[in-house]
């Protein structure tokens, strides 16, 4: 697609109906739906053996589902194949490279075998985008892990694709690795629509604004970051450290307030105060305690993995 005008912002550019695979009496895929519009950066989230692999090879063309269809900006990806896979850039989760060519070289590869028109301009853009321009000379057996993912990246882009589709672009990185990738996949997400299948639920909170839960080959929750959050175990949670005299007095005034759920006294001197539907009640709290002996107030946020964890549970047991 080098050389045209990008679609405006939020046009429909995946869409999944019925995906259904199964690898014999083994259901990886269990007939799930779900669009990604331009600017979206979609989490699929879910526990090693999931179907979260299964589903990015079915998105790709890699892999024929046994039911169900993929649209990618418009085209079918069964009846219309070579359009279809020609807006998609792919990171699979062990991205193969040959490692006695450069980076420079290998991208060029790339670009030419991806029918690129203007290649050293293909291959500067995507450099310059993934932050290669020190390695850009070297091997990539000689390159970190880290400087080993962005080549990967590097070569999902050098088509300037509308979609991509990142397997597990993290894992195996350092944090710092981490960081500089997720940074990046953030950058590009503007004009493009971008699924990301993760086990990390930090990744999410990060980069994505959906998410999706899948367990079991089936999506449990379609939902934004944000709200999954604010569902999990122990958001606005408040964690008291007091004198240990001022707690019956505290306790004693907590237990009169509607918004305030229950109080569990954790030691002599901590509290835990659950609010009402995981509301924010910090100033309500400040004011109980104006006067007392407050050592610390921690408000606590509801993390991902506490939710997924009470999400899967049934299904995974």
């Amino acid at each position: 697609m080098e050389g045209n005008a990008k679609s405006p912002e939020g046009e429909l550019l995946i869409e999944v109906q019925d995906l259904a695979k199964h690898y014999g009496p083994i259901r990886a895929v269990d007939g799930i739906s779900f669009e990604v519009r331009r600017g979206d950066v979609l989490g699929f989230l879910g526990p090693n053996g999931a179907g979260k692999t299964t589903v990015m090879k079915m998105l790709t063309g890699f892999l024929e589902p046994d039911r169900g269809r993929v649209k990618v900006a418009g085209h079918d990806l069964a009846e219309e194949s070579l359009e279809a896979r020609r807006k998609i850039g792919y990171l699979p989760e062990t991205a193969p490279a040959y490692g006695e060519m450069t980076v420079a070289s290998f991208l060029e590869f790339i670009a030419e075998a991806r029918g690129v028109g203007n290649r050293a301009a293909a291959v500067d853009r995507v450099v310059q985008a993934a932050a290669l321009g020190r390695v850009v000379q070297q091997t990539i057996e000689t390159l970190s892990k880290g400087f080993q993912r962005r080549v990967s990246l590097a070569q999902a882009l050098i088509h300037d694709p509308e979609v991509l589709i990142f397997d597990e672009p993290t894992d195996g990185l350092d944090p710092n690795q981490k960081a500089v990738v997720q940074e990046l996949i953030v950058s590009l997400s503007a004009d493009r629509a971008i699924v990301l299948s993760t086990h990390i639920l930090d990744e999410a909170e990060r980069v994505c604004n959906r998410a999706l839960i899948i367990s079991q080959g089936k999506i449990l929750v379609d939902s934004t970051p944000e709200a999954l959050i604010a569902q999990a175990p122990n958001h606005n949670v408040m964690r008291l450290v007091l004198a240990s005299d001022a707690l019956p007095e505290l306790m004693n005034a907590l237990e009169e307030k509607l918004w305030c759920e229950r109080v569990e006294r954790l030691t002599e001197s901590t509290l835990d105060v659950y609010p009402q539907r995981g509301e924010n009640h910090l100033g309500e709290l400040m004011e109980l305690t104006s006067g007392l002996e407050i050592h610390s107030i921690h408000l606590q946020e509801g993390r991902l993995n506490e939710l997924f964890r009470e999400i899967t549970r049934e299904v995974e047991s």
